[in-house]
Order: structure tokens, then C-alpha cells, then sequence
């Protein structure tokens, strides 16, 4: 009886997890949550405000800063973060709030792109989004998205490496859950760009995914990849409606 006791309060936890979606936040140590509260104790912070800064440095031969096209950051990048991945009529492709960033550079700026996970690039990054913080994530409503968004939905729902698991057993199946002593999230894409203690730095999204990749034991692709970018697409989907808190700070 208490085994069938047991399975039965399993099989009603994992239908309730279904209902209610939470942050990675919400699974965190108290100590580590208030790190993130704090912009005074948050380590992303540094790299906001150095993005802060190169918003207004002039770049490229057009001689050109962020600032001269769009003004003051916190204004014009307010609900900006949100909505990416966003289609890119010119390269007829989606491209991430980084990919968006260095476009930019190169298109407007006549300056060559800035390397992935530099500090850079993460500082810009970070600082356009925090632009948006508290916003509720609201993913583009673009046909033109959809069979990205589904080859992303395939990709997390598909078994990979030599541990052969997916991204949906870890954070659909067993969210809440323990492994190797840490708590399971749901894996929802919030606070990216992020500051991660395992890290001791600013990583982002496609960082992570990169790790649980190599967590798997499968191949990794090269940063800016379609694959991460489809998977980038379909976590802004399952995570719509929830707040954006970047910068998080996560273990």
C-alpha cells in the first residue's frame, strides 16, 4: 500500500509541475536568491555597467555608438530583450539578442563583430536586457519563426549523447527533483545573461546549453549554431509569459 501510496503522490506532483511554471529562481538557497536581488551584491552587475559604458563608444569607420542611433539605453531598449530571438528579414534567419548585437556592429557601425562570450559582447548584452527586467517574456508571434521553433521543440524533446538524455527528461520529467545533490529546475530561460558561481563569471544561454550538452556526453556545436538558436526559440516559447530577470545569478 504505501508503495502505491507513493506513486500515487508522484504521478499528482508531476501533473501539478505541468500546471505551474517557475523560474529557476525559485529553487535556488535563500543566500543565492538574494544575491540576485541585490544589484549591490549581484556579480553581472560589473558586466551591466561596462555595457553601459560601451553603449556610448563610438565603433567602426562609421564612427558610430549604439547611443547615437538609439538614444538613452534604458529607454529605448525597454522591451527589447523580450521579443528575441527575433526573424532577420536581411539574413532571412532568427537571430539571438548577441547575433542582433553584432549585426549592428557590422551593418551600422562598419565594426567587426564581437567574439562570442567576450566581455563585450556579454556586457551589451546584459545591459540591453536588464533594459527589459521585470517585463513578461513575449516571444515574437512570426510565422516566419515556426519551423525553427519546432526543429528547437525536436531538439529538446530528442535524446542525445552517450547518457542518452534529453533537455525534457531533466526539466519536464524530473524538475524538482535531485541530481548529484542539486536541485532539478524547470529549465525556463529567464535571467540570461547570467552569472553562474560554478562559472565564477557572466555566461549565456547558449553557454549553458553547451554545457548540458557536454553534461550528455554529446557533440557540441560551435556558439551561434542553428541547433542552439532553434533551442534559444523554443525556450523563449516555453517560458512566455514569465518575467525576465536578467541579470540572474544562478549555482
Amino acid at each position: 500500500m504505501r508503495r502505491v501510496a507513493a506513486v500515487l503522490l508522484l504521478l499528482a506532483w508531476q501533473a501539478g509541475s505541468a500546471e505551474e511554471r517557475r523560474s529557476g529562481f525559485d529553487f535556488m538557497s535563500r543566500s543565492t536568491q538574494a544575491m540576485q536581488r541585490d544589484d549591490g551584491l549581484n556579480p553581472a552587475m560589473l558586466w551591466v555597467r561596462d555595457g553601459e559604458r560601451q553603449w556610448s563608444v563610438k565603433a567602426g569607420r562609421a564612427d558610430r555608438s549604439c547611443a547615437d542611433c538609439h538614444g538613452e539605453l534604458a529607454r529605448s531598449m525597454k522591451g527589447v530583450a523580450v521579443r528575441y530571438p527575433a526573424f532577420d528579414s536581411a539574413g532571412g534567419q532568427p537571430l539571438t539578442l548577441s547575433a542582433r548585437i553584432n549585426a549592428c556592429r557590422v551593418r551600422h557601425q562598419q565594426a567587426a563583430p564581437l567574439a562570442a562570450e567576450s566581455e563585450a559582447l556579454l556586457g551589451l548584452e546584459s545591459a540591453v536586457a536588464m533594459a527589459s527586467r521585470g517585463l513578461p517574456i513575449a516571444p515574437p508571434d512570426d510565422a516566419r519563426l515556426a519551423p525553427f521553433r519546432a526543429e528547437g521543440r525536436r531538439l529538446f524533446l530528442q535524446r542525445q549523447g552517450q547518457l542518452d538524455l534529453s533537455c525534457a527528461m531533466c526539466h519536464d520529467r524530473h524538475a524538482g527533483g535531485r541530481l548529484g545533490g542539486s536541485v532539478i529546475p524547470q529549465g525556463h530561460a529567464t535571467g540570461y545573461p547570467l552569472y553562474r558561481l560554478e562559472w565564477q563569471a557572466l555566461g549565456s544561454l547558449q553557454r549553458r546549453l553547451r554545457n548540458c550538452l557536454n553534461g550528455v556526453r554529446a557533440e557540441l556545436p560551435p556558439f551561434g549554431a542553428p541547433e542552439l538558436v532553434a533551442l534559444e526559440l523554443y525556450l523563449a516559447q516555453r517560458a512566455a509569459g514569465l518575467p525576465l530577470e536578467s541579470p540572474g545569478v544562478r549555482p
